[in-house]
């Protein structure tokens, strides 16, 4: 290498050199998801969508451990459903795909049409979200205090029709699962959208190996109909915030609306509580942006697809069948290991490619570990270990019987080591700001770059107005009223505590988090 050139990567440019370009490369290096022939829509593809399976099935298992159970609603909402809450079509009328017409007829200058006579007598709505065509089906099913509570969730697809899309982050269609819950009281409402928040922040450190922030969001980034909306927000590589998942309590909103009502104890009619909460597609591209390097996707081991990959290195057709034989009971020894709740996962890679290539497509993809088998190896008992939380060229040798022995502890070291990555990017990225000047100069763009920024915890009154200045001043908006998932920072005693709001000096309760945002 020559005199001050920079080391070469497998993904170029660098997360320093141009972040969004980074990541739109490590999305197709790892062969994670491309765009469609349909604007704003993608396909996920094999690793991709392996990824959100075991995601799907973690979070279904803890949602089913407290209670919920799974259902599935309708695709099309009629217009009518949607202009029941006022504030709610009013934040999503912008964002709906409308079907008009059921059938296409052969044109007069040729091609399909839509037939005139096939006119909808009621616009559908292609569900952006689905609080109001499940709350007509709670109306039904609710009569009594005795059906309540009604904890329910959904996995499926919603379309909300972006404008700038962003493969996982933004797109016009993506993958979700909500929640919808009714309830008889409101301190039951209230309790059940802490818990699933709760959840979520759970979820996200433990599987996702990601540090977040949890809270109540400002009145203006509350969900369209809601009472109040709690989010998990996370930081990412370039600094920037990450809702990440949410929570609303809907108070008697939506019960109103489409008229959820129930008898009481006391044999007089009310209005059920209710909650809804969600996650999305969107989680995959908090994982690639929150662990990924130079080199591509990176996974935490809780979710990767493939725990192991076992790379053989044949020498010529005579060591084929040895090595062959010694891989196979190998990866059955693996698979017998117990990694959390999974088996340990192992992926054998016996294509007829250039090994460097190999090393590298499995580098990319972001495997926890790869184990490389030689003749030699073969004949000493052992196997080359390389961990994706260290560098590619980081390689040892380790006996056949300790690495089946040590596997899900190593599988462990990985996932607290990410996780502690993280949790330092975060932290170290968190700034106390007491003065508007101090806030200004944070988030401040020069010569054409922009600063550092990160997270900034200040002191806001609670004007909305403020709120709007400063969102159009520095594209930065409050990620929420943090109450949990700080302990133990080194900033973390400077949360709580009255002060005075930085821009106008009246008085404060506590600090906010201000960040620029996904």
């Amino acid at each position: 290498m020559a005199k001050n050139e920079a080391p070469k990567t497998a993904i170029t440019p660098t997360r320093n050199e141009d972040y969004p370009e980074w990541y739109q490369q490590v999305v197709r290096a790892a062969d994670l998801a491309e765009s469609s022939p349909v604007r704003g829509c993608m396909v996920i593809k094999p690793w991709g969508y392996a990824i959100w399976e075991n995601i799907q099935r973690e979070l279904d298992s803890m949602f089913k451990a407290t209670g919920h159970k799974n259902a599935y609603f309708p695709l099309f909402i009629p217009k009518s459903f949607l202009e029941k809450e006022a504030e709610h079509v009013e934040g999503f009328a912008k964002e709906c795909a409308v079907v008009t017409h059921h059938r296409l007829v052969p044109g007069p200058g040729g091609g399909l049409i839509p037939d005139p006579q096939a006119r909808l007598e009621e616009p559908l709505i292609v569900r952006p979200t689905s609080e109001t065509i499940i709350g007509a089906a709670f109306a039904s099913w609710v009569q009594s205090y005795r059906d309540l509570p009604l904890l329910i969730n959904q996995w499926a697809n919603v379309v909300r029709w972006e404008l700038r899309t962003r493969l996982f982050l933004r797109t016009a269609e993506f993958l979700w699962q909500e929640g919808h819950t009714a309830h008889a009281s409101e301190a039951e409402a209230r309790e059940e959208t802490l818990r699933m928040l709760g959840v979520y922040a759970t979820f996200a450190r433990d599987f996702m190996a990601m540090p977040v922030l949890e809270g109540p969001k400002t009145a203006s980034e509350r969900f369209p109909g809601a009472v109040d909306t709690y989010a998990i927000e996370a930081m990412m590589q370039d600094r920037k915030a990450l809702q990440a998942g949410t929570s609303h309590f809907l108070g008697q909103n939506f019960a109103k609306a489409s008229g959820i009502k129930f008898q009481t104890k006391e044999e007089t009619e009310e209005h059920a509580w209710t909650t809804s909460w969600g996650v999305s597609t969107r989680l995959v591209g908090g994982l690639i942006m929150t662990h990924s390097d130079d080199d591509g996707l990176v996974l935490p081991p809780r979710l990767a697809p493939a725990h192991v990959v076992i790379l053989p290195v044949y020498r010529g057709d005579d060591t084929r069948a040895k090595i062959d034989e010694y891989i196979d009971g190998l990866a059955k020894e693996l698979r017998a290991q117990r990694f959390g709740e999974r088996r340990v996962e192992v992926e054998i890679d016996r294509r007829d490619i250039r090994g460097g290539d190999k090393q590298w497509e499995w580098v990319k993809k972001g495997v926890p570990l790869r184990i490389e088998i030689g003749p030699r190896d073969v004949d000493a008992g052992v196997a080359m270990v390389m961990r994706r939380d260290r560098s590619p060229k980081d390689k040892s040798s380790m006996a056949r019987g300790e690495l089946v022995g040590r596997v899900t502890e190593i599988l462990g070291d990985i996932q607290a080591t990410l996780y502690a990555r993280a949790l330092a990017v975060r932290d170290g990225n968190t700034h106390v700001i007491n003065s508007r000047a101090d806030f200004d100069a944070f988030f401040a763009s020069t010569g054409g770059k922009e600063a550092q920024g990160g997270f900034a915890l200040a002191h806001w009154s609670g004007d909305p107005e403020i709120e709007t200045a400063v969102k159009d001043a520095h594209k930065v908006t409050i990620r929420c009223i943090p109450t949990g998932g700080f302990e133990g920072a080194p900033w973390a005693d400077a949360l709580t505590g009255e002060g005075q709001c930085i821009f106008t000096g009246k008085p404060s309760p506590r600090r906010v988090v201000f960040a620029k945002s996904y």
